[in-house]
């Protein structure tokens, strides 16, 4: 889920104004849910985490294909919702022709270009997934400004988390082993350089929250923004692939399921209609994340099992461009449409 970004004149707070409407109950569940998902993620995996070179144990893998592969396939539920499937109508390029490009370009890539060289190409893939990871959160923090009454995110805070994001992305990449790439060369002087820029990015980010009007700095709301400004503290602190990436895949898809599942039970109508909707969400879920978790252990096969593997980095890769969309609270569509879903976080006027 990327950043919401501005949002048009008409569709914002005037002072002294209404904020958002709907159940305070269900925003306060939204947002303790997010924080206890993403600050617990960390011990958990660091809790349950194998011995070095040991594959994760039932329970752990359970967790990470939820975080992982569940919360990707869950995507695909928006393409079951009517008036969604109305909007990708007059967007096919981004939501039907992108999607099915992707999976088939990097399946024939997979099984075309040998396996060494292809980690290499691995490097971007994983910058872009870690980067729509830190929009994601951007896009929290977003929707708790406004769900709590403390304005749009300025552009100093919103520079802040981006910043935040790319430094800890650059660390990532300069500690391959943390991503599981052995044949990728190691960039480490590359690593302090990223430390003292995400540190850097902090700092800024926490000056440009304490320089809100007292009004406008909500606990509630900043106690979530500097979730995201720390979110990729995990990288510069620990040196296993665990510690330091999989509480951060978790603590992601972790945030993605719940929000998805507030939109996927929303926008009032008969219970069983909400119910329904949910029902189909975890079908969803379970029968294409249990495909993407099978497709995601074949990439050290022959040509047909890499295609298989190309193709499930291709599918996320299409989650990626599909959310990217359908979040943009720019746009008209997406910002009515979530705001009939969950009036409590996204304001009509």
């Amino acid at each position: 889920m990327p950043a919401p970004g501005p949002i048009p004149a008409t569709a914002r707070r005037r002072p002294g104004g209404p904020r958002t409407a709907g159940s305070p109950v269900l925003r306060a569940a939204w947002l303790g849910g997010t924080l206890l998902l993403t600050l617990g993620a960390l011990p958990v995996v660091v809790a349950l985490a194998p011995a070095a070179g040991a594959a994760p144990g039932e329970t752990l893998g359970g967790l990470l294909f939820l975080g992982s592969s569940v919360h990707v396939a869950g995507t695909g539920w928006f393409y079951s919702v009517p008036e969604v499937r109305r909007h990708i109508g007059t967007r096919r390029r981004r939501y039907v022709a992108a999607p099915l490009a992707l999976v088939a370009g990097t399946a024939v890539l997979a099984a075309s270009i040998p396996q060494r060289p292809f980690e290499l190409l691995l490097l971007p893939y994983f910058g872009w997934q870690f980067f729509h990871f830190q929009k994601q959160n951007l896009g929290l923090a977003a929707l708790a400004s406004s769900g709590y009454g403390s304005g749009l995110l300025r552009p100093g805070e919103r520079r802040a988390v981006t910043v935040a994001g790319i430094a800890g992305i650059a660390g990532l990449l300069a500690h391959p082993a943390l991503l599981r790439l052995a044949d990728v060369p190691r960039l480490g002087p590359l690593f302090p350089l990223a430390a003292a820029g995400y540190a850097l990015a902090v700092g800024y980010g926490v000056v440009q929250l304490m320089r809100r009007a007292p009004e406008d700095r909500r606990a509630t709301a900043g106690g979530l923004y500097l979730m995201t400004l720390l979110f990729f503290l995990p990288v510069f602190v620990f040196q296993s692939p665990y510690a330091a990436v999989a509480g951060l895949t978790l603590a992601h898809g972790g945030q993605y399921l719940l929000i998805v599942g507030l939109v996927a039970g929303g926008g009032g109508g008969p219970r069983r209609t909400r119910l329904a909707s949910l029902a189909v969400l975890l079908g969803v879920g379970l029968v294409l994340g249990t495909v993407l978790e099978t497709a995601s252990h074949l990439g050290s096969g022959g040509a047909p099992a890499r295609a298989v593997y190309g193709a499930y980095l291709g599918a996320n890769m299409a989650h990626f461009v599909v959310d990217a969309g359908l979040w943009r609270l720019r746009e008209d569509f997406p910002r009515g449409f979530l705001a009939r879903r969950l009036p409590y976080l996204v304001r009509t006027g």
